[in-house]
């Protein structure tokens, strides 16, 4: 193994993911979630059948959408995005900012919401996002967002849905 190798390996042992600094989590979106957060293992023919071919390719085959398609990019009301697979609320709108970038982005999750690994495939590694209870592939996160994170959740819109506030946040799929 060349010494290109062991670094990569070694880094990709010990960098697993950012832990990010909790936002205040008492907005109306932490204590509208609902549900059981047990990771589910549903077959991805399952999910296939489920979703639009578009969301199903993002989430289950971590796709990307191209930028600046997604009508949630202009989404400004209070609510709450949640995970269009398993209906998990991953973000507070409180938390969506105008990146620039093209995609819904946000600079905190709601607790426990989602899980990181790394991505190697653009070579220099990122951080990359799934849903944590569905495993659905929403984005990557970056350390150039706004405070009180400094974190920039860069997320693909076919993966999320929008749920205002005032409307009841759908049963989670099971």
């Amino acid at each position: 193994m060349d010494r290109r190798n062991f670094l990569g390996v070694l880094g990709a042992g010990f960098i697993v993911g950012i832990a990010p600094a909790r936002a205040d989590d008492t907005s109306q979106a932490a204590t509208r979630r609902t549900g059981d957060m047990t990771p589910i293992d549903k077959p991805k023919a399952e999910w296939k059948q489920l979703l639009e071919p578009e969301r199903y390719e993002v989430l289950f085959k971590e796709a990307t959408e191209r930028a600046g398609t997604s009508p949630l990019n202009k989404e400004k009301r209070d609510g709450t995005f949640i995970c269009a697979a398993c209906y998990l609320p991953l973000f507070d709108a409180r938390f969506k900012f105008e990146s620039g970038t093209g995609w819904p982005s946000f600079y905190d999750t709601l607790p426990d919401a989602v899980d990181t690994k790394r991505d190697f495939r653009l070579v220099w590694p990122r951080t990359e996002y799934h849903c944590a209870r569905c495993g659905g592939h929403q984005g990557h996160v970056f350390e150039d967002g706004p405070k009180p994170t400094g974190l920039r959740y860069c997320n693909n819109g076919l993966a999320l849905q929008f749920v205002p506030d005032g409307e009841t946040l759908p049963d989670l799929r099971s």
